[in-house]
């Protein structure tokens, strides 16, 4: 039986040299649930815009089992096999940090922030807790949270897996709805690996316009964001998109 990997990471900082400090996951396999939340010590120093957003503090980990030693990374290896599916919110950065550290993935993978901007291309935001609000999760997070016996805090690992829970939950009933005849899980897969044509920008002088339109009468400006800006995989498909349009 395929067992579903859930899980998010916080880390010393977003650069290349920075490490897991804490790791969240609950694994599901029919009526069994396992629940990982553990801080991990690293030799990277934290950044302090890292401890703002994650009020992880230094004092906290010095005592801590590093990454590879924790329960979770050992639970990874185990159920690292190609029938099982690990699934993240951005999973490009929370399965980068635990490749830092060795790991070689061999399962499945679903990045619920672009299956949610195929299966929910009206929300003009697709970040998690944009998404806890606008689908109405926070309505059960604390029914689903008491059922497994965790605290929620917010910007927190397992806080972050148990919305990923019910984000899951959200976008399965979703693509049932629009791809009745498809095998879910895999779908969901397929829609991972697949670019997003996004509608309109998110930020920038043209935020809320679409980008359709920028590109017919702007198309000097598309020109610029894609040489000079560093955007991510479905912005830069979207512009390309564009680009070769003109």
């Amino acid at each position: 039986m395929a067992k579903y990997i859930l899980f998010d990471t916080e880390t010393t900082g977003n650069q290349a040299q920075d490490r897991i400090i804490q790791v969240g996951a609950i694994i599901f396999h029919g009526k069994n649930t396992e629940i990982y939340d553990e801080l991990c010590s690293s030799t990277q120093e934290m950044s302090i815009e890292a401890m703002e957003v994650h009020n992880i503090t230094p004092d906290q980990i010095k005592d801590k089992p590093v990454y590879n030693d924790s329960n979770f990374a050992k639970r990874l290896e185990e159920l690292n096999c190609p029938e099982n599916y690990l699934i993240a919110h951005n999973i490009s950065f929370d399965l980068g940090m635990i490749e830092k550290e060795g790991f070689v993935n061999h399962c499945k993978l679903i990045d619920t922030v672009r299956c949610s901007k195929h299966l929910y291309p009206e929300l003009p935001y697709h970040r998690l807790q944009y998404i806890r609000y606008a689908l109405g999760l926070y309505e059960n997070e604390q029914e689903e949270a008491k059922k497994i016996n965790i605290t929620l805090k917010a910007h927190d690992a397992i806080g972050d897996v148990l919305m990923l829970k019910l984000l899951l939950t959200k976008l399965t009933q979703k693509c049932k709805e629009l791809f009745p005849d498809e095998k879910i899980m895999n779908k969901l897969v397929e829609l991972t690996k697949t670019p997003v044509l996004m509608q309109t920008f998110k930020f920038g002088k043209y935020k809320g316009r679409e980008i359709k339109e920028i590109a017919q009468e702007d198309m000097g400006y598309i020109k610029w964001m894609r040489k000079n800006l560093d955007l991510d995989e479905d912005m830069l498909y979207t512009l390309d998109h564009h680009l070769e349009q003109f």
